[in-house]
């Protein structure tokens, strides 16, 4: 065992321990854009650890990536809760992404037709 996976799973007890207080508090409200990038991150962490042999490192991981994960299911703001929040957040973040695209694309024409109006 190496020294570091031990260093690197206090830090996810640690973070977890820090977010045990948002998933028990029914009055919190964590934006899933916030909530989701880190439950992410939480799981990828735990997959790269695991494969690189560092065992309990990669459990603190996915135990970090289980706390978002409620966070996400039962912390979000508005009127839906479960796991289907996570499938709510990418949907948004493709009509976001849609919006841009089509902003972007209509804007010298927006510009253009603006000064030929003056």
């Amino acid at each position: 065992m190496m020294w570091q996976d031990l260093v690197f799973l206090a830090g996810s007890v640690l973070s977890i321990a820090f977010l045990a207080p948002t998933v028990r508090d029914a009055t919190a409200n964590v934006p899933l854009g916030s909530s989701v990038p880190s439950m992410t991150i939480g799981a990828i962490y735990a997959g790269t650890y695991a494969t690189m042999g560092m065992s309990f490192s990669a459990l603190g991981s996915l135990g970090v990536a289980a706390m978002w994960s409620l966070i996400v299911s039962y912390r979000s703001p508005g009127p839906h809760a479960g796991p289907g929040n996570v499938g709510r957040f990418v949907r948004s973040m493709v009509q976001q992404a849609r919006r841009s695209i089509v902003g972007t694309s209509t804007e010298p024409e927006q510009a253009a037709s603006s000064h030929s109006a003056d």
